[in-house]
C-alpha cells in the first residue's frame, strides 16, 4: 500500500477523534451548560447534519482546485472548528463550532476515497479505502477513549483543544506524503451530478443512510445507556468505547477484504448481523458483560459496511466519482443525525435508555431489505442487457438457417 494512504490515514484519525468523542462527554457537556442529555444530543445531529450538506458543497468547490490542495484546505478548516468548539462560552456556539468542524469531514473522505483507490490496483481498490478508514477507527480505540479520560479529568474544552492540535499533524501529514495529483481533465459539475441518476447508487447511500444510522442510534447514548443500565461507572465509559473502536478496526478490515471478493455477500451478513445485535441490546444492556460484548459488535458489524458501500458508489458512480463519494459520506453522517434524534425521541418519550437500540434494529432491517431490493435489479438489469447482446446473434442464426 502506498505511503500517501498513511497520510490520509492521519487525516481520518483526526477527524473521527472528534466526531465520535463528544458521546463519551455528552454528560459533561450537559451539565456545564446546564442542558438536557437529548439536548446535548443536537451537537451528535448537528455535526451530522453538517456533514451532509458540507459534503457536496465543498467537494463542489474542489472541483476546481487540485485534490492535494483541497484536502490541506478542509483540514485547515477541521482545526477552526475545534477550536471555536474548545472556548465556546455558550451551547450554542459550541453548536456553530462542531458545524464548521463538520464541514471538512465529508469531503475529505470523499475526496480521499478517491486518492486512495486511484493509487493502487483495481482490484485492491476496496482495500485501499478501508486503509484510510482505518484512521477513523483507530480513533475510537485511541482518540476517543483519550480524550473521553481527558474530558473526564482535565475538562472537555482540553479534548477539543487536543482534537484541533490532531488536525495540526493530520494538516501536515497531507502535506507531506499524498502526492500532487492535478485535478481530472475533462469532469465538470454535470458529469459529478449525473452520478445520481444512477438507481444503484441512490440505493447505496440509502443502505448507508439505514445501516450506518442503526449504529448510531445505540451508540450516541452508550454513556447513558452504560452507566444508568448497564451499572457501569462513568470511568468505564471510556473503555467501553475502546471496544466500539476495536470493533471497528476488525469489522472495516474485514469489510474490506471481503468487498473486493463477494460485495454484496458480505452486506448481506453484515446487516443482518447487525439487526439481530441492536435488537438484542435491549436485553443484553442489563448485564455489564453481555453489554460489553455487544458494544465490540456493534462496532464490528457497523464498520464492515463502509468499505462495500463506499466501493459499490465509486463503482456506478464511474468517471465522475468524487461528488457521489463525498455525498455517501454525508449519507453516513445523515443516518447518524436521523437516528441521534430518532434515539433522543424515544428516549424523551419515556420509553428509558435501551429504547433506542430498537431504533437501530429496525434501520439497519430497512437496509438489508434495500441490499436484497439492489441485489435483485441488478440481476435484471445484467440479464436484460444480456438478452438484448443475445438478440442480434439469435436473429442473425435464424437469417443463416432459413439461408440454408
Amino acid at each position: 500500500m502506498p505511503l500517501a494512504l498513511l497520510a490520509l490515514a492521519i487525516g481520518a484519525f483526526g477527524i473521527g477523534t472528534t466526531e465520535f468523542v463528544i458521546m463519551g462527554l455528552l454528560p459533561e457537556v450537559a451539565s456545564d451548560y446546564g442542558v438536557s442529555i437529548p439536548t446535548a444530543g443536537f451537537l451528535v445531529t448537528g455535526y451530522a447534519l453538517g456533514v451532509m450538506f458540507g459534503a457536496p458543497l465543498m467537494t463542489v468547490i474542489g472541483t476546481k482546485i487540485p485534490r492535494k490542495r483541497m484536502l490541506m484546505l478542509l483540514m485547515g478548516l477541521f482545526i477552526v472548528g475545534n477550536l471555536l468548539s474548545a472556548v465556546a462560552p455558550a451551547f450554542s456556539v459550541m453548536l456553530i463550532g462542531r458545524v464548521v468542524a463538520s464541514l471538512a469531514h465529508g469531503a475529505f473522505f470523499g475526496i480521499g476515497s478517491v486518492v486512495a483507490a486511484d493509487l493502487v490496483a483495481p482490484h485492491k481498490k476496496a482495500g485501499a479505502i478501508a486503509m484510510m478508514f482505518t484512521g477513523l477507527t483507530v480513533a475510537n480505540v485511541v482518540g476517543v477513549p483519550l480524550g473521553t479520560l481527558i474530558g473526564q479529568s482535565a475538562g472537555w474544552r482540553v479534548t477539543f483543544a487536543v482534537v484541533a492540535a490532531l488536525g495540526v499533524v493530520g494538516l501536515a501529514g497531507v502535506a507531506k506524503l499524498v502526492p500532487d495529483v492535478p485535478k481530472p481533465e475533462g469532469v465538470r459539475l454535470r458529469h459529478e451530478l449525473a452520478a445520481f441518476t444512477n438507481v444503484q447508487v441512490l440505493l447505496a447511500m440509502a443502505m448507508t443512510v439505514l445501516g450506518f444510522g442503526g449504529v448510531f442510534a445505540a451508540i450516541t447514548y452508550i454513556a447513558p445507556m452504560m452507566t444508568h443500565v448497564a451499572g457501569f461507572a462513568d470511568g468505564s465509559v471510556t473503555w467501553l468505547l475502546v471496544l466500539f473502536g476495536l470493533g471497528m478496526v476488525g469489522g472495516n478490515l474485514v469489510g474490506g477484504k471481503f468487498a473486493d471478493r463477494a460485495l454484496m455477500p458480505m452486506l448481506y451478513v453484515s446487516l443482518g448481523a447487525l439487526a439481530v445485535v441492536l435488537a438484542l441490546f435491549t436485553l443484553t444492556a442489563h448485564d455489564k458483560i453481555a453489554s460489553a460484548v455487544t458494544v465490540f459488535l456493534i462496532g464490528a458489524l457497523g464498520f464492515a459496511t463502509v468499505p462495500p458501500l463506499q466501493k459499490r458508489v465509486l463503482d456506478h458512480a464511474h468517471g465522475a466519482p468524487t461528488l457521489a463519494s463525498a455525498v455517501n459520506i454525508g449519507a453516513f453522517n445523515l443516518g447518524n443525525a436521523l437516528s441521534a434524534w430518532l434515539g433522543g425521541v424515544v428516549i424523551a418519550a419515556g420509553l428509558g435508555y435501551t429504547a433506542p437500540n430498537w431504533v437501530g434494529a429496525v434501520l439497519a432491517a430497512a437496509a438489508l431489505l434495500l441490499a436484497v431490493l439492489s441485489s435483485a435489479l441488478e440481476r435484471r438489469q445484467s440479464a436484460a442487457l444480456a438478452e438484448a447482446e443475445a438478440a442480434p446473434v439469435a436473429a442473425e442464426r435464424r437469417a443463416a438457417a432459413v439461408h440454408h
